[in-house]
């Protein structure tokens, strides 16, 4: 149990690498809850020399020779279990955010059918904790609590110094009117006491794109932004919105208020996981997300964070907020910061933010002013649910206006700027591992724009070099080229593909093309295309 940004993957990659070394294990799996974390896995993996493949599945036979592990989601291995059992038997697997595998009584179920015969099972999680009873697979308990081997909150990393950044959080708070499902208006600051139901209308009425408010704080975040960036150019942000209409109307305020295109990943989109990808490596400013990143996405130049959505969770909010944390070697001291609105429930989780959470099989009592759910084992409220009218009756809500409001009860100064080393402005609320206070200006070492690389054009006396592959991406290229020139081999000799693939695999001594190493995959390809030469 290590919180986000403390380094989870490079001891899970150090511990793999030294059971392979050490003949402990043959092949390792990794696991994961979503599809980009596969690729990110895979990535991490090539500085260690380790080769793991994010697109293995079920269907693909025996892993290819020069393939050391897979990279599954839980969703995989929830529909086909015994598939990845049979290949654990001497593996090692590492289950990245172990608490989704208690997501439903049969993915708990199927991790356990699946890697209970693995010689070494290493078990990570920044928020091992669940808003339900369901256990954990392979986690101990202690009484009802959950008990890690090994913990390191952010409170320690702060504390060591250099492993994660300080967040502040700026609250803003508003005020707000709408009419309820009923017909009711209603008018409200974030200061007035209201029902639970009634304070999730108000939450979802500041964070609506029509009113005044969430243009406010977009303002006030990108001023902030652009303040880091001038010390730091590649500093970016990131929007949590509540939905993926939610998200593009942010998109276009954003485009309309502030001259900036924000990259959009949502999860409708099947060309998110590169978005999010090429946003992490590039400077563009700004991604606006709903869930895509979120827990685990590693963009460690993310210092601003705007928490838009209507999701009022615990669990939610600290891995949000995870984005913000990663350290990022040679800037020196850092700071990032999370624009929330001043709900109460966010406030509180932003107070507890350094405060450790352990699951509870215990089941919650319901005592608070919300209703709320309240583990009676740690007293944390968690309330599951995202904040929206119930029922279906989104359609008969309606907001009607949202004004931003400082501390004061004034109307918001969209130019503040915090961690400015020339003025004496101070954050008014804010959290650093769990203590409220004014903030201190922190001084952030200017770090230089790379210069642009030239494109390689391929003419005589270019000097520039076309960027050398990963093996996951040389593998899916070799195999697309190999596919290409079975085709082109149908339409000359007349034969079937299934002919043609059988005769070049056994050219290669492999029995499907999902089996064949790189060098093999190579080899394929060169026997195709002398088969193509003896036809001309």
């Amino acid at each position: 149990m290590a919180t986000p940004g403390a380094g989870k993957t490079t001891f899970a990659l150090t511990a793999v690498q030294r059971a392979l070394m050490r003949g402990l294990a043959r092949r390792f799996v990794v696991v994961v809850p979503t599809q980009h974390l596969k690729a990110q896995w895979a990535s991490a993996a090539e500085p260690f020399l380790l080769h793991v493949d994010p697109d293995w599945s079920a269907a693909a036979g025996a892993l290819p020779s020069d393939v050391h592990g897979v990279a599954v989601t839980y969703q995989q291995v929830a529909a086909n279990p015994q598939a990845l059992r049979r290949m654990v038997g001497r593996a090692m697997v590492i289950l990245d955010e172990i608490h989704h595998a208690g997501d439903s009584r049969a993915w708990g179920d199927a991790v356990r059918t699946a890697f209970e015969p693995a010689v070494r099972r290493l078990c990570l999680s920044g928020t091992p904790f669940r808003s339900d009873q369901s256990a954990i697979p392979f986690v101990s308990y202690e009484g009802e609590l959950a008990s890690a081997d090994f913990e390191y909150g952010y409170g320690d990393a702060l504390t060591d110094r250099a492993v994660v950044r300080p967040v502040y959080f700026p609250r803003i708070g508003g005020h707000m009117e709408w009419a309820a499902p009923g017909g009711i208006e209603y008018a409200a600051t974030f200061e007035d006491p209201l029902t639970r139901e009634l304070a999730n209308q108000r939450l979802r009425t500041a964070l609506s794109a029509e009113g005044d408010w969430l243009p406010a704080v977009l303002e006030q975040a990108n001023a902030q932004l652009q303040h880091l960036r001038a010390r730091d150019p590649h500093a970016g942000g990131l929007v949590i919105a509540m939905d993926q209409e939610h998200a593009r109307a942010i998109a276009a305020l954003m485009h309309e208020r502030l001259g900036t295109a924000p990259v959009v990943a949502t999860s409708d989109a099947p060309d998110a996981s590169r978005k999010i990808s090429a946003f992490a490596t590039g400077t563009v400013p700004w991604i606006v997300a709903v869930r895509m990143v979120s827990e685990g996405v590693d963009v460690p130049r993310l210092r601003v964070g705007v928490y838009a959505t209507n999701t009022v969770t615990d669990l939610f909010f600290r891995q949000a907020v995870g984005r913000l944390v990663r350290w990022v070697a040679g800037l020196g001291r850092q700071t990032a910061y999370m624009f929330i609105p001043d709900d109460k429930r966010l406030r509180a989780f932003a107070t507890g933010i350094a405060e450790q959470r352990r699951h509870s099989l215990r089941r919650p009592e319901r005592d608070d002013d919300f209703g709320e759910r309240r583990d009676d084992a740690d007293g944390a409220p968690e309330a599951a649910e995202p904040a929206e009218p119930e029922d279906g009756q989104l359609s008969l809500f309606t907001a009607l206006s949202a004004v931003p409001l400082d501390e004061h009860g004034r109307p918001l100064h969209t130019e503040r700027v915090y961690d400015d080393p020339n003025a004496d402005d101070t954050i008014p609320d804010y959290v650093v591992a769990g203590v409220a206070g004014p903030a201190e200006p922190i001084p952030v070492a200017p770090v230089p724009l790379p210069e642009p690389e030239e494109a390689d054009t391929g003419a005589p006396g270019s000097t520039s070099a076309a960027p050398k592959l990963s093996p996951a991406a040389r593998r899916r290229q070799l195999r697309e080229a190999n596919a290409a020139a079975v085709v082109d081999l149908v339409h000359l000799t007349g034969r079937s593909h299934a002919e043609l693939n059988a005769e070049l695999n056994r050219k290669v001594s492999i029995r499907k093309i999902t089996e064949a190493s790189i060098r093999q995959l190579e080899l394929r390809h060169q026997a195709a295309l002398k088969m193509m030469q003896k036809r001309f």
